[in-house]
Formats: structure tokens, sequence, C-alpha cells
């Protein structure tokens, strides 16, 4: 009995110091005000916008400026690299050459902003040009006073897709 009381009261102890230890959920200093948070959401938008562009142009020099060394491409042929996504978009092995652009939603949190764009996407792809409906996730985080694209997923999905905000 007396040995119940004694580990009963250490498990008592341990939870206490537990809970003693746990800081109230509260906003913190680098949370961001509606304005600032609005202002983010347009410069993402604006820079996943000049991203299609870069693609279909070939300008794989911006790309590699925006593309984090970490970033993970998934396309529905495979999933790679940096290197690996520049190299196909310089010798046009996918040419990018329209993404007309229907829906964009954008969230931020804190310094990581992720972005959905359904799209109908015109490519030239193994010697033909194909046209296929996706919603794209673009993932992009804040390092200094530039934004970098760390993922970039390809999502088939059928015209009547929506995203829903």
């Amino acid at each position: 009995m007396l040995s119940r009381i004694f580990i009963n009261s250490c498990f008592l102890m341990i939870f206490i110091s537990a809970a003693a230890c746990q800081t109230p959920t509260s906003v913190s200093s680098g949370e961001q005000s509606p304005e600032k948070i609005a202002q983010t959401e347009k410069q993402i938008r604006q820079l996943s916008a000049d991203k299609w562009q870069w693609m279909a142009d070939k300008q794989v020099d911006k790309l590699a400026e925006l593309f984090d060394d970490s970033a993970k491409f998934v396309h529905m042929s495979g999933s790679w690299n940096k290197d690996r996504e520049l190299e196909i978009i310089k010798t046009g092995s996918i040419w990018y050459k329209n993404a007309e652009v229907h829906d964009v939603a954008v969230e931020v949190s804190g310094n990581t902003a992720v972005l959905w764009n359904r799209i109908t996407l015109e490519a030239f792809v193994r010697g033909s040009t194909v046209s296929n409906e996706f919603t794209v996730t673009e993932v992009y985080q804040r390092k200094g006073r530039d934004w970098k694209m760390l993922a970039f997923t390809f999502s088939n999905v059928r015209d009547t897709h929506k995203i829903e905000q």
C-alpha cells in the first residue's frame, strides 16, 4: 500500500512538473498583422505569376534564384530536385508554354507561404503539345529578404475542380 502511494505521488510530481514547464499558447512576436499578411499574399501571388512566365520563357537564371537549393518538384512523370528541374526547363524536355491560371489561394504563416493554383497547362512534352488541368501547390519560405520556393507539386484534377478558400 505504501509503495502504491509512493508511486502515485511520483507520477503526480512528474505530471505537476511537466505542467509547470508548459507555457500557454500566445501570439508569437513574429506573428504578422492582417495588413502585412495581405501584402505578403499579394507578393506571393505575383511571384507565382512571374514564375509561370519565367518557365514559359525558359529563364532558368531567374528560376535558379527563386528555387531553394533543397527544393523538390513533383510532376506526373516523377519527382526530382532543383538541378534536374532547371535542366528540364533549359533543354525544353518539358516546355511550359502557357499556364492559364483559373483560381489562386494563398495562406501565410510566419515565414512560410503556401499557394495553390488551379491551372490549365499547355506544355510541350516528349514531342507533343499537351493540355492538362492541375492544381499546383507551391511552398515558399522567406530567407532574408527573399522568398524561396521549397516545393512545387502538380496534382492532376478535373476542370470542374475548385480551390476552396
